[in-house]
């Protein structure tokens, strides 16, 4: 679109240094990379040229997420719709006419996608904006361009939420994951934390009411029309000493391993559906932007601790007879495991890092889960947790590596 070019080529001069509004030029180059490519390019052979920049990872990682995010859509409203129609309740607020479009019917995907679609796209739009907002104003202020990172953040810190929780929560919830998880520390890159685990981490804390327990799982609480109306998830019901093969919907409904892997039960938006998630993974590996060691690592971790808890067993503590293959599927395991764990900045960086890296965040997944009654989930934690020994892991790997050239040199010189 050559008038779009021509519009910020007339506006340039204004925000570039020396310009009338050279502070705000942090906004006119979000806006300028947003709608046109850059004015300079690499063509010459004596440069090296690679397909793939940051803006070309944070989209593929966004896109990553579409079979995440579309099946937590669906299976929001899934949900909702089958709890309204139990107890013959219709939507309330603006999202009455939209609802009455396209039917009450649970049975219907378009139905339970666009009831779905009402209650995910709020929350991500607050996420964005309010996050994007914190970006400019320190970009402004630091007088850097504006991270494409956030792109992903907010998409990851939405997924990670529950359908009906308050818009002002997310708010404050992305609000300290930029600000004092990433900005405070320099902004992307130097930030030690995942910033949209830490956010998440945030509202778990001050508001566990809404973050965890029976009640997080649907929309219809949004309703206000149903008092007392519960569906503890599984991963809540086990950490009650309720056995997996008497895991039960509010309806009392059966869930299987089957309906936990493929998502057919209650939980946070994008962490119910395992095979989903994988789908997301494939991707991640195949355009090699995550580390598939770190993943590995994890799910390797997972197992062993599992296992080690079930030969040991516990009447008193119901948690250590969970299988490994129920700890894989329950839970936002496998959504942090690939989409919170392999972040570049915030992950370790060597090779036999990943490994321990990895390794730890299964390890504390299953510690957290068993031993502490008060956080069933534990996956949050774990990866906080690993994000503070990354630089330790890599410090130790990266001496272990000097030690052995020196050690190769000395036998070279020795021998000469």
């Amino acid at each position: 679109m050559k008038f779009i070019h021509n519009i910020f080529d007339r506006m340039e001069s204004s925000f570039t240094k020396g310009g009338k509004y050279e502070k705000y030029y942090a906004v006119f180059e979000m806006f300028d990379t947003f709608f046109r490519q850059p004015g300079t390019q690499t063509h010459s052979a004596s440069h090296v040229r690679d397909g793939i920049d940051l803006k070309r990872i944070m989209i593929t990682v966004w896109l990553c997420t579409f079979p995440v995010m579309f099946w937590g859509m669906y299976n929001t409203g899934f949900q909702a719709l089958t709890a309204m129609a139990h107890y013959g309740l219709q939507a309330q607020g603006w999202r009455t006419a939209i609802t009455s479009l396209v039917g009450y019917d649970p049975n219907s995907i378009l139905a339970c996608f666009v009831y779905g679609a009402m209650q995910f796209l709020p929350i991500y739009a607050v996420t964005f904006v309010v996050g994007i907002i914190w970006e400019v104003i320190f970009a402004v202020v630091r007088g850097h361009e504006v991270n494409e990172g956030f792109f992903v953040t907010s998409v990851l810190f939405a997924l990670s939420l529950p359908p009906d929780i308050p818009l002002w929560q997310v708010a404050l919830g992305i609000s300290f994951g930029v600000v004092v998880a990433k900005e405070v520390f320099g902004g992307t890159g130097k930030n030690f934390l995942n910033p949209a685990l830490a956010g998440r981490a945030f509202l778990y804390f001050a508001y566990p009411a809404y973050m965890s327990g029976d009640t997080v799982w649907t929309a219809v609480k949004s309703l206000n029309t149903v008092d007392g109306y519960s569906g503890a998830t599984p991963l809540g019901q086990a950490a009650t000493g309720i056995l997996p093969d008497q895991f039960i919907d509010a309806y009392g409904n059966a869930i299987t391993w089957t309906d936990a892997f493929f998502g057919n039960m209650s939980g946070s938006i994008g962490e119910v559906s395992t095979l989903a998630i994988l789908i997301g993974m494939a991707g991640l590996l195949i355009t090699k932007i995550a580390s598939w060691r770190v993943i590995a690592g994890a799910v390797i971790g997972l197992v062993l601790t599992a296992f080690v808890f079930n030969i040991f067993g516990s009447s008193e503590n119901p948690m250590m007879s969970l299988a490994p293959h129920w700890h894989l599927v329950l839970g936002g395991f496998m959504f942090g495991a690939v989409f919170m764990a392999t972040d570049p900045v915030s992950a370790a960086q060597t090779n036999t890092g990943r490994w321990f890296y990895g390794l730890l965040i299964g390890f504390m997944t299953v510690v957290i889960r068993v031993i502490n009654p008060a956080f069933p989930e534990g996956i949050m934690l774990a990866i906080l947790f690993a994000n503070l020994f990354a630089p330790l892991f890599d410090y130790f790997v990266t001496q272990a590596n000097i030690k052995r050239q020196a050690t190769r040199r000395l036998a070279h010189v020795s021998e000469k």
